[in-house]
């Protein structure tokens, strides 16, 4: 599936596809949708998943400009040439600055934009410190090191310590400290490239975070919260009805966030403590709902919710207390 969302995260427009339908095929069928919107310029912006060589020349086909992001670790090109480039950073917000970096020459060149987050920089070091002492200290406990003893299996498995750990030549587990020194290069960094030249520092540092509005989104979809998975339907319009109330129930979702400026969580659980209770009485029965705090109506206010009655409905009582 595609979605179409604003700045804030408003879903606009989706698209349903077959399961074997290329991403590149998915973007010019998008593009000929909105192509009546008189929406200007189109850029796309996507994560490391689409960029590879092939798929950034039919992007520049389909849509025409387009901003990825880079994988830093597995691109030699960004560890030899980008992250090690001098170069003064441009301050674009609070915790947000960028710089721009040209390899090549002439129709072969690359632009790529250089994004560092201070704030996000301190966090990833203070991880990786507690992940050193971590393995530091399990280390220390075992007199053998061999990496076929359980112990170091586990750890080589660990998504959490593997990336810090190597085999010697002898076959024993030690700490990668040359892994260490070239993580604290990319604290708090990423990198995107654009074919774009006329697209700003700022809007190409600040644009590609409208791709996490739209990943957000899917999370939201995705989570027990909206439950688009799993799906048992058979009949490809069943399939695409199913998604498409998903994706009103997530406009409702965010229309109530961006109104009450709270998390859907936090309205969720507010909204449940809105009850109601049967009462019985020798002649009567009635239902009446509970006192709603001043949270809920805060939120039922925001939201242009009239409160319901306190007594929702009255019945002559048919059975004898």
């Amino acid at each position: 599936m595609a979605l179409a969302v604003t700045r804030e995260g408003l879903p606009v427009r989706s698209w349903v596809f077959p399961g074997n339908t290329t991403d590149v095929t998915t973007v010019k069928k998008v593009k000929a949708d909105l192509r009546g919107w008189q929406l200007g310029r189109a850029l796309f912006v996507a994560d490391a998943g689409m960029n590879s060589q092939d798929n950034r020349q039919e992007l520049a086909k389909a849509c025409g400009k387009y901003l990825l992001a880079v994988r830093l670790g597995s691109v030699t090109e960004v560890k030899a040439e980008v992250l090690t480039r001098a170069g003064r950073y441009q301050k674009i917000a609070d915790n947000l600055y960028a710089k721009e970096v040209i390899v090549g020459n002439g129709e072969r060149r690359r632009r790529y934009i250089l994004c560092f987050k201070p704030l996000e920089a301190k966090r990833q070091r203070q991880h990786r410190q507690q992940v050193i002492r971590e393995l530091e200290e399990e280390l220390g406990k075992h007199a053998d090191h061999r990496a076929t003893a359980r112990w170091a299996i586990n750890l080589l498995a660990s998504c959490r310590y593997q990336r810090y750990l190597t085999i010697d030549e002898h076959g024993c587990l030690r700490l990668n400290r040359q892994a260490v020194r070239e993580a604290q290069k990319a604290d708090g960094k990423w990198v995107l490239i654009t074919n774009d030249d006329t697209i700003s520092l700022e809007d190409a540092a600040t644009g590609y975070k409208s791709l996490l509005v739209i990943e957000r989104c899917f999370r939201a979809l995705k989570s027990t919260q909206i439950k688009l998975e799993p799906m048992h339907h058979w009949l490809p319009h069943r399939i695409e009805a199913h998604i498409k109330i998903c994706v009103f129930a997530l406009l409702l979702e965010r229309v109530a966030e961006m109104t009450c400026q709270r998390p859907w969580s936090a309205i969720k659980n507010l909204l449940r403590t809105l009850q109601v209770s049967e009462f019985q009485t020798p002649t009567h029965n009635f239902f009446q709902r509970n006192e709603i705090s001043p949270d809920l109506l805060n939120i039922l206010t925001a939201l242009e919710i009239p409160p319901p009655k306190l007594v929702l409905e009255v019945s002559r009582s048919t059975s004898k207390l």
